[in-house]
């Protein structure tokens, strides 16, 4: 048998000797050489924290106590420094932008191999053979920070990559990523590992790796409680371990198929002319309700330039109280830039908003705090206390409309009880988004804009989170949904608005919208599993009606 390019044998971890939960609790784990695996568990199962024992982060960055081994190529990472573990195992992080540091994409992909003093020929070489290999070679003098986040996520795979490294290990790779460039890093991580690198990710959004692993390791409360090929795996009640089900699996389960289809194509092959299709696959209704509720916030004809450059022309919306929209498009496309106009933090070039009547341009963001509730893509931009319970309380004790009752139904709600004597900089990045999401509702705001609310959290906190929208909904606030999740905007938003280099291209219900395929297209977007067997199966069945 070869040697394991990992060999993890009764691993214990906990951050703190103080704590007395392990992260990872008598784990045993063989790697082998070229293999494509998949880590998935609820949040807090332990998957980055494993993760980070692949390299020596855990235990020589992270501290705290660990028993057991791992080994790298056959060495005991505990008597390796990080830095001798660097060329093995390439790691990016679920936020790329955290390990791009220079100036050109160029420097970024030989900065580790100038580390190792390889000679300047061999890193001219191994730069151009990564940049092609991820399709980067026409990025390489382009500052890496000026990059959509799916380049700047190759960027990070091709650093890694130049190192030669026997594995690649991505925490949550398609998190922040709209489906176009969501493709672009499967395309790369496929070549990869054609060329024999083994390959780990982590990810809750199966429906983006099931197809091209070979293994599924489940995760629940530090212990591997599945280990195996995607089609056994998913034939398990793999809900109970917090995954997420994407629709072909599910259908699969509905219709009791003995084989577990991993994509679209091959569901609607396995499935053709079974009958008519469940009903959570029939069609939702195609025309949007008249609005009931009053015009909270309204969008006219915005245009907004930054540094020269125009990144929102003729923007044109109107919301009322009860509505959930969602802003869909590319990375890049100005849904942010868009959202962050709504509570005053930019003021339109051209064109207005008003919120609840207000004008934001002659109105304090102080006070538009009080009435619109954000939660920015990235949690860190948004804290700035050293506690969770200090975060969560500043907005309303600072606008006086703090209520003691409300903030322990978010902490309930969002699970953060344990967490609120932690700083929020310490924490996984799904445990900040909850942070996040808690602070921007302790005001009780009229409008509440969530920025990718999905990214790093399992399918337990979905289904919360969706409740809450309908709750919220209820009471006749307005939420806005910016996500590159279809499937969550699918279920939960009653609108959708497609945005495409800082245009409205449509807008309307979701459905109605996936059936434009040239809006589609142009927004670097795909209709949803959802959709798409919708459409195979009403075809099929048409064909079958016609040959009877």
């Amino acid at each position: 048998m070869p040697e394991a390019v990992i060999e993890i044998g009764q691993l214990r971890y906990r951050y703190s000797t103080a704590e007395t939960r392990w992260a990872l609790d008598g784990l045993n784990l063989r790697i082998e050489p070229g293999e494509y695996l998949l880590i998935c568990g609820a949040s807090g199962s332990g998957k980055s924290t494993l993760c980070r024992t692949f390299n020596g982060l855990i235990p020589h960055f992270y501290g705290g106590l660990l028993e057991g081994h791992v080994w790298v190529g056959g060495q005991e990472t505990r008597t390796q420094l990080v830095s001798d573990l660097y060329a093995h195992v390439g790691l990016v992080f679920q936020n790329p932008q955290a390990q791009l540091f220079t100036g050109t994409v160029e420097c970024e992909l030989a900065f580790g191999l100038e580390s190792l003093g390889l000679p300047k020929a061999e890193i001219r070489r191994r730069v151009e053979e990564s940049a092609g290999i991820v399709g980067l070679s026409h990025l390489l003098a382009r500052n890496p920070h000026q990059l959509s986040g799916g380049e700047q996520q190759l960027v990070a795979i091709a650093a890694a990559l130049a190192l030669h490294p026997a594995i690649i290990v991505l925490d949550e790779p398609y998190a922040s990523l709209d489906p176009a460039n969501v493709s672009r890093v499967r395309a790369a991580l496929r070549e990869i590992h054609r060329r024999g690198t083994a390959i780990v990710l982590t990810e809750h959004r199966l429906s983006h790796a099931i197809a091209d692993v070979e293994r599924i390791v489940v995760l629940d409360q530090g212990r591997i409680v599945l280990d195996g090929p995607p089609q056994v795996v998913l034939q398990e009640e793999v809900e109970a371990f917090g995954l997420n089900l994407p629709p072909v699996v599910r259908l699969a389960r509905d219709l009791d198929l003995p084989e577990v289809p991993l994509t679209v194509e091959a569901a609607v092959r396995a499935l053709r002319y079974r009958g008519r299709l469940p009903a959570w696959l029939e069609e939702p209704p195609s025309s949007l309700a008249p609005p009931t509720g009053s015009s909270v916030l309204q969008v006219e004809d915005v245009a907004f330039t930054f540094e020269g450059r125009p990144v929102l022309q003729g923007v044109c919306l109107n919301l009322c109280a009860g509505d959930c929209l969602a802003v869909v498009g590319a990375n890049g496309s100005g849904k942010t830039t868009l959202i962050k106009h709504f509570n005053g933090l930019y003021r339109p070039t051209q064109g207005r908003v008003l919120v609840l009547g207000q004008d934001t341009r002659q109105t304090k963001v102080s006070h538009l705090a009080r009435h619109v509730g954000l939660a920015f893509q990235n949690a860190n931009d948004q804290f700035f206390r050293f506690q969770v319970r200090e975060e969560i309380e500043v907005g309303p004790r600072t606008l006086g409309c703090f209520d003691e009752g409300w903030l322990q139904e978010l902490v309930t709600l969002f699970g953060l009880k344990p967490l609120l004597e932690r700083s929020p900089y310490r924490l996984s990045e799904g445990e900040k988004k909850r942070v996040a999401f808690a602070a921007a509702l302790a005001t009780r705001p009229e409008i509440l804009v969530l920025d990718e609310p999905t990214t790093g959290q399992d399918w337990a906190f979905r289904q919360a989170l969706g409740d809450l929208l309908g709750e919220l909904r209820a009471r006749g606030q307005t939420v806005v949904l910016v996500t590159h999740d279809l499937e969550f905007a699918e279920q939960h938003a009653d609108r959708w608005v497609l945005l495409a280099d800082g245009r409205v291209l449509a807008n309307g219900a979701p459905w109605t919208l996936m059936r434009n395929e040239t809006a589609l297209r142009r927004a670097s977007l795909e209709p949803t599993q959802r959709f798409q067997l919708h459409l195979a199966f009403s075809q099929a069945q048409n064909l079958q009606e016609l040959r009877e």
